[in-house]
């Protein structure tokens, strides 16, 4: 409960990267998509640089937290980015979403094995509402099925790779400041991302030449609001209140793409997903502890 106001701002960078789903969407149809996410990435890079030297937070780096930094461009930028693009190709949305719903999983289990999380009951259902409810949205759409596709491997590699990089950047949290941690890593993931466009996308580049200046606005957009000040917020809560817990709103981000396809897109949200939504609100509320604490007040107030 004391949390409130950092639960208040993820919820609102899950929104804003629920509708950055309908902006990539129309992104990566004028441009090569490798290309554009480095170049989109290396804005957000350029929009968090001021705050890095402003307030000298690189200067305060140890060699250790370089390092960690470099691990978290790598498995959170390069790798996610990566195997995500590719998977999406190669599956269909629904096995995608669904894969991607895994990822409080993960993260949870990673946490209770490697930075010493506790894993209550409250948490457990909270994780098993959270994936009920990404499943209800995402599988109950007309034509919506989970068949296996080679994609899937792919999206489950960058599943794990954001795990990897939510725990660096939990073991980070005592050390390195959320805007080095950030700042940084989106420049050297970038670079890193565009060198793997230039041998994948050859003609990436020319492809800059085709977009409108509608896609280039939601370009801009996309990399300084949901990339930068999204990337930002949401490692201050992993920092805050750990990757376990911070991981559990990422269930609510499907949904709200859902309601960013019905305002820009015309598509139709059915009931079924709006229960969807409950189950997810009710993960939510479990995994952060709302029940615990609340029965702990009374167990004080009683005593």
């Amino acid at each position: 409960m004391k949390n409130w106001h950092l639960y208040i701002l993820i919820t609102t960078v899950m929104v804003v990267w629920g509708f950055n789903v309908i902006a990539i969407k129309i992104i990566v149809t004028h441009f090569a998509p490798v290309t554009i996410t480095s170049l989109r990435i290396f804005i957000a890079f350029l929009t968090l640089a001021p705050m890095l030297f402003y307030r000298s937070e690189i200067q305060k780096l140890a060699k250790k937290d370089i390092l960690f930094i470099g691990l978290v461009a790598v498995f959170g930028v390069l790798g996610h980015h990566y195997f995500l693009s590719v998977g999406l190709s190669k599956t269909s949305a629904a096995n995608g979403g669904l894969i991607l719903g895994s990822v409080p999983v993960v993260t949870t289990v990673a946490a209770a094995l490697f930075l010493g999380d506790r894993l209550t009951i409250f948490r457990i259902f909270g994780l098993v509402f959270g994936f009920s409810g990404v499943a209800l949205i995402m599988l109950m759409k007309p034509g919506a099925s989970f068949n296996f596709a080679v994609g899937d491997i792919f999206i489950f590699c960058a599943v794990l790779s954001q795990a990897i990089s939510f725990i660096l950047i939990n073991k980070m949290s005592n050390t390195a400041g959320t805007q080095a941690v950030t700042g940084l890593s989106l420049m050297m993931g970038s670079v890193m991302l565009f060198s793997v466009s230039l041998a994948i996308e050859p003609a990436g580049l020319a492809t800059l030449k085709t977009g409108n200046l509608t896609a280039w606005l939601v370009f801009f957009a996309s990399g300084v609001i949901a990339t930068a000040f999204g990337h930002l917020i949401y490692n201050h809560a992993i920092q805050k209140i750990g990757a376990g817990q911070a991981s559990l709103f990422l269930n609510l981000s499907p949904f709200f793409s859902l309601v960013g396809a019905f305002l820009f897109l015309g598509e139709k949200i059915y009931s079924i997903q709006w229960l969807g939504f409950i189950f997810i609100v009710a993960g939510v509320v479990l995994g952060t502890g709302f029940l615990e604490q609340g029965n702990l007040i009374r167990t004080k107030k009683s005593a």
